[in-house]
């Protein structure tokens, strides 16, 4: 979901920074040495970083079309949700999951909704932070670029502990890897998950952002994979859709919500697309679109999966699937490649930062040198926590329901009530107010509960 975020928060920070070189013309401020390296988007949109850490850029004009907007959109709704779909409609059952996902299909869309209300008030606005800035001041850009990075460092720790589980089972069985003499302290799946993490290390270190922009594009491809892997093995896999749901099974309802509601997060770059639209009346027919179709797949995919697999299911549908089946290993391949595309581009947002609050009397090489050994440090961290902590399910559901429920459901309605306030009806500010509270009860009920998970596992396997 956050991989669509880079580019467009490429183009907000550009934006930014083309203003602030229109004020200093303005004073009669001019650069030297202003020497740049122009990055080309995929969409032919430009920004340029510059030596001394700022951005400069030619202002792009909104070029994103209705349709375009919709695939963009449906993108950053799809990803990690979507394996955990089936584990949650059974672990839930089938009267929880259509609560679930209809209930946050129609909540999450009304808040994004509310976004795009927020920006159209003050067209000035570029990012979900400015719009948090501009409800709470500093403060309020302060807590929602936080919990923006949390998010994007969590979900990488889920994405390293998805690549361990399923490098395992491509390589179960195999004859070297059973005959490996390794280290007590490291199994064969987690050597492997070490090499795979050192491999993509150096993508870290690339300054031109043009070169992996397309790692973007990879990761949406490899989510219809494994969608139409898991669609077509009941029909050449020899599994039959025939297994009972539970109506409801409200022990686990905690639990699964978080995994429910990470599976509709996105709202962190839902501001930059509605600012590249060409026309942003039609910001709600995108919303109202993007988000039936995302909730078309996770209704398929998860009920699908239960129907297939039932109590056996796993956490991650991939690992599910029948052995020795060609679909299976394109899946599970799918699924191992798919992380490994993601820490460059998600690190992107942050090493910009990084690199803009650097002392401007650093060289540009010493700059780069501090941003790829700050990602590769992180990146190892990552590596380090995921290893000590596989449990996906726990984790994912943690995530969603510590931050993804703030950032796509809490602080979208914050926001407006707080911007709008005195504009709005009664009706409607006691509504947002029951959505907030809402949120703080599906957070506080799955970050206990998937906290108490996460550590009894733990504890059961010291």
């Amino acid at each position: 979901m956050m991989l669509k975020s880079v580019k467009e928060s490429l183009k907000s920070l550009g934006s930014k920074c083309v203003q602030k070189k229109m004020d200093q013309s303005v004073n009669g401020v001019q650069c030297s040495n202003c020497n740049e390296v122009c990055l080309e988007l995929s969409n032919n949109d430009q920004y340029c970083e510059r030596e001394d850490g700022n951005k400069t850029a030619d202002e792009a004009e909104p070029n994103s079309s209705f349709a375009h907007s919709v695939i963009n959109m449906v993108g950053m709704l799809t990803g990690l949700g979507q394996l955990s779909a089936a584990y949650a409609v059974e672990e839930g059952g089938w009267a929880c999951a259509i609560i679930f996902l209809l209930g946050l299909a129609i909540t999450c869309a009304y808040s994004c909704r509310l976004l795009g209300k927020c920006m159209t008030k003050n067209p000035k606005l570029q990012s979900y932070a400015d719009i948090g800035e501009q409800a709470f001041g500093k403060k309020g850009r302060i807590v929602a670029s936080t919990l923006i990075y949390a998010e994007i460092f969590m979900a990488l720790v889920s994405y390293t502990i998805s690549l361990h589980d399923n490098l395992f089972t491509v390589f179960m069985g195999s004859h070297h890897l059973n005959h490996l003499r390794l280290p007590k302290l490291l199994s064969p799946s987690q050597l492997l998950t070490v090499l795979a993490v050192l491999i993509a290390l150096p993508s870290l270190w690339l300054t031109d952002l043009s070169s992996i922009s397309f790692l973007s594009s990879a990761g949406v491809l490899m989510s219809l994979v494994i969608f139409l892997s898991v669609a077509v093995t009941p029909i050449f896999g020899g599994v039959k859709v025939n297994r009972h749901i539970p109506v409801l099974q409200i022990h686990n309802v905690p639990s699964v919500s978080g995994l429910f509601i990470y599976g509709f997060g996105g709202h962190v770059v839902f501001p930059n697309l509605h600012k590249s639209m060409k026309d942003p009346s039609k910001f709600t027919k995108v919303i109202i679109v993007s988000f039936s179709i995302a909730t078309l797949l996770f209704t398929a995919l998860g009920f699908m999966g239960a129907k297939m697999f039932g109590p056996q299911v796993k956490s991650q549908i991939t690992l599910s699937m029948p052995e020795n089946f060609i679909v299976t290993k394109i899946a599970v391949w799918a699924t191992v490649i798919t992380p490994m595309t993601k820490y460059a581009l998600e690190f992107a947002p942050f090493a910009i930062q990084l690199q803009q609050r650097l002392p401007n009397s650093m060289s540009h090489r010493s700059k780069m040198v501090i941003r790829g050994t700050v990602g590769s440090v992180l990146l190892l961290v990552i590596l380090a926590l995921a290893l000590s902590v596989p449990y996906f399910e726990d984790v994912l559901s943690l995530t969603g329901s510590l931050l993804t429920v703030f950032i796509s459901l809490i602080f979208p309605c914050a926001f407006y009530v707080k911007i709008c306030w005195g504009q709005i009806s009664n009706t409607l500010l006691v509504f947002n107010f029951c959505l907030i509270a809402l949120g703080l009860v599906l957070g506080v009920m799955g970050a206990i509960s998937s906290s108490t998970s996460l550590l009894n596992n733990l504890n059961a396997h010291r």
